[in-house]
């Protein structure tokens, strides 16, 4: 044991033996790419409600002290090879107007409830926003500012876009609107690699894009880019990396390629047994600290300054704040003890069907689908957010917030602590740099069995 056991006060009974410890990290290292825990508990994990809930009583007392307001707009001009998420390949203008109407009455509905706090953040995300017209988009910025009640001075505001829909047109209006930041996916500079998950983009279309938007010089540009796509190797992916940086942005997400049953690109078609990703993680991730990135997570990479020219503070992107209203098909909310959104689909038959009776619908005003977070459930979660981060987990405020230890409470940490892939300072739990790499695998090992039941059951349609 390290010096941060002997400091860190954990009782005896705590501790795992030294077999325990070398099995349970063999265990991780071997698998180091288990499962994506971008979200706790999955949406996998949820289910129709006993009863709705209306949601007059479930923000009645959220303690969150700001929002965060999302809109989910679950359409793109095609389905990546790699892509899990809630969204239709559809171009069809008619359909997105009728999909903003709907997202319009739904905010209507949701207003009295969620209005009597500030919306410290804004954010559109899907699929691909930038596919809708620039009057699509600047009626949806009218729904966030005019009905949902934001303030375009001081909310922290972020929007997806894609390579193919990036235009002079809609950057200016983005601009207008007060948009911190742009978020896009390039994946590859490589033009066989982006085919070979069926990427509709072309090298130059990237490039075009890239010197678009920084001509309009958004406060933060983020750019996503994957390793271990078919035919990758160390050279092109150090390339694409190179690329990117060439466009200085003030941040990059590395994300590991995950195949699954119902995506287009299986497992098959890209390692056939030879998986390289750690390898390229760790040369991404060295070659971005001596660029003078800081590495927030295992996928996130910043220097970019915490305001912007105006004063306005930047807040760092989070998929699933306590707090979250997410607005439109797709969209997940978050209050502190329940998750609630519209079914989830990965299937082209199955997401339009759920997007019909969306569009369809004239009442927004209860929660049928979703999970309720037992005390235990909303500590794990709280672990999890926290230990996956860089600033790590404070001891302090768990037991603040929940009473107990979090090391009492979640082996698991214990387990980090002995094998040497965290480290206990000033009372705060943070991963090492080999914890961080594995955070894939520490994450999946953090969920609970009930959830992982629960996800293990669900039929994806």
């Amino acid at each position: 044991m390290g010096h941060s056991l002997h400091d860190s006060n954990i009782p005896l009974s705590a501790l795992h033996d030294e077999n325990t410890v070398k099995q349970w990290k063999e265990s991780l290292r071997s698998d180091p790419y288990r499962s994506y825990l971008y979200a706790y508990p999955h949406k996998t994990a949820y289910r129709n409600f006993e009863k709705p809930i209306p949601l007059s009583q479930l923000w009645s007392d959220e303690p969150a002290e700001t929002y965060f307001l999302y809109m989910h707009i679950p359409f793109c001009g095609a389905r990546c090879g790699f892509c899990n998420l809630f969204t239709l390949p559809d171009k069809n203008t008619d359909m997105h107007e009728k999909y903003v109407e709907a997202i319009e009455r739904q905010a209507r509905q949701w207003s009295p409830f969620v209005s009597n706090k500030p919306f410290a953040r804004f954010a559109m995300g899907g699929g691909t926003p930038t596919l809708l017209q620039p009057a699509h988009l600047e009626r949806l910025f009218g729904v966030a500012v005019n009905v949902m009640g934001l303030h375009l001075e001081s909310a922290s505001i972020s929007i997806e876009v894609s390579p193919e829909t990036v235009t002079r047109e809609k950057l200016q209006m983005l601009k207008d609107h007060r948009v911190d930041r742009v978020s896009m996916g390039v994946q590859s500079f490589v033009g066989a690699e982006a085919a070979a998950v069926f990427r509709p983009q072309q090298p130059m279309q990237v490039v075009h894009a890239l010197e678009l938007l920084r001509g309009y010089d958004f406060p933060i540009l983020n750019l996503d880019l994957i390793y271990g796509l078919p035919g990758q190797t160390l050279d092109s992916w150090l390339y694409s990396l190179e690329q990117a940086l060439s466009y200085q942005p003030e941040e990059l997400f590395l994300y590991p390629l995950y195949t699954r049953d119902h995506t287009l690109v299986k497992t098959e078609d890209v390692r056939g047994g030879d998986d390289s990703r750690m390898m390229l993680y760790l040369a991404a991730r060295d070659r971005l600290r001596a660029e003078g990135y800081k590495q927030t997570s295992m996928r996130r990479f910043s220097k970019a300054d915490s305001t912007s020219a105006s004063g306005k503070l930047l807040l760092p992107y989070s998929c699933q704040e306590e707090g979250m209203v997410g607005l439109g098909c797709g969209a997940r909310s978050y209050t502190r003890s329940v998750h609630y959104s519209s079914r989830y689909a990965v299937s082209r038959k199955a997401t339009a069907a759920i997007i019909d009776d969306f569009v369809a619908a004239q009442q927004y005003d209860q929660a049928d689908y979703g999970i309720v977070l037992s005390e235990a459930e909303q500590r794990r979660r709280y672990v999890l957010k926290a230990i996956l981060h860089s600033d790590g987990l404070s001891l302090n405020d768990y037991s603040a917030r929940y009473g107990g230890s979090a090391l009492e409470d979640h082996a698991e940490l214990v387990l980090l602590l002995q094998s040497g892939w965290a480290d206990l300072d000033a009372g705060d739990l943070r991963l090492t740099d080999e914890g961080l790499a594995y955070s894939d695998a520490i994450g999946d090992r953090l969920i609970s069995a009930e959830i992982r039941a629960r996800m293990e059951e669900y039929v994806i349609t």
